[in-house]
């Protein structure tokens, strides 16, 4: 079992292994984290400061961003990026968290990035209860998120730049993976703003003025970059439209030129086809200049026909 407790009192920081009941003392501000993989559940179900369900909701296997206040506690789901970028499943990983005053136990399937920063923080002493925890999450998973959701929209601007019609293909793979990069970011970060905005609001003690601040600093960033992934989303929809109109304007350029050389030849092959009949009457079949007036004729047909598609061009534009 993974994970860390931390707890801070009159004798200063203290830490041990998760899962220990008398690891946090009356008059100390205690963290307890679980680093749990799929099919693991945390030592909670036996914890008396811990409602039946809350714990359920601690050992979900499936979590969506979400904060409820259950009597003076709150239970908040985040979602953020994973230590291991390269992992599987989601895009981003959840933590779950359970405050009470003093009193905060946390729980992951999969590490967070900003759980190490937030574990950082504490060690230095700069969390002195559970309101500063709570907003530190807030604030390091937005500022986890925050230079990937510009990246996002940085690679969009690039795309944008070569939208031409040489690069048609191409742009069509590279766009489809940020639309579905954007998609993937917004199922989560829509809702993260929308549950430290219900937490900033509750009616708790242990929420002071100040972390209420910082929470709402963190909602707006969480806003500021959904409305960015909605903008790359639209920009992304819009590109992709254009790169549908390039296409079937390059086709239909194609299509006109295979045109204008099939009806250049239309004729020349009817005549050619004409003389080329093997039966008696044909005109001047046996005089010698014969052959170079057929190619004569033909050329000035081709000619006649190349200068009407021409001034007929010229006559439209």
């Amino acid at each position: 079992m993974g994970g860390f407790a931390l707890a801070i009192g009159p004798a200063g920081l203290r830490e041990a292994a998760p899962g220990q009941p008398d690891f946090a003392r009356r008059g100390e501000f205690a963290w307890e984290h679980f680093e749990l993989p799929d099919g693991q559940e945390p030592p909670l179900a036996e914890r008396e400061d811990i409602p039946d369900i809350v714990h359920s909701a601690l050992v979900a296997t499936e979590t969506r961003p979400r904060c409820d206040q259950i009597g003076d506690g709150a239970l908040l789901n985040l979602r953020g990026p994973a230590t291991d970028q390269a992992a599987g499943g989601d895009r981003l990983v959840s933590i779950r968290i359970w405050v009470r005053h003093r009193r905060v136990v946390s729980v992951s399937r999969r590490p967070l990035a900003a759980t190490r920063a937030v574990a950082d923080c504490m060690r230095k002493g700069e969390l002195a209860d559970p309101g500063d925890l709570v907003a530190s999450f807030a604030h390091n998973i937005s500022t986890e998120l925050d230079p990937q959701i510009a990246r996002l929209g940085d690679y969009i601007d690039d795309c944008e730049t070569e939208l031409q019609g040489a690069a048609i293909y191409r742009l069509r793979r590279r766009i489809a993976q940020s639309r579905a990069d954007a998609i993937a970011f917004r199922r989560f970060i829509a809702p993260d703003r929308d549950a430290l905005i219900t937490l900033a609001g509750l009616r708790v003690e242990w929420l002071a003025d100040e972390d209420r601040l910082h929470i709402r600093e963190a909602a707006d960033r969480f806003a500021r970059m959904a409305e960015e992934l909605e903008a790359i989303r639209e920009r992304s929809a819009l590109m992709h439209e254009q790169l549908t109109d390039l296409r079937a304007e390059l086709i239909d350029q194609r299509s006109l030129s295979i045109a204008v050389v099939a009806f250049v030849f239309l004729p020349l092959t009817f005549v050619t086809g004409l003389l080329g009949m093997n039966v008696e009457g044909i005109p001047y079949a046996h005089a010698p200049w014969a052959f170079w007036g057929v190619v004569g004729f033909c050329i000035l047909i081709g000619l006649v026909v190349l200068v009407w598609f021409v001034a007929r061009h010229w006559l439209r534009d």
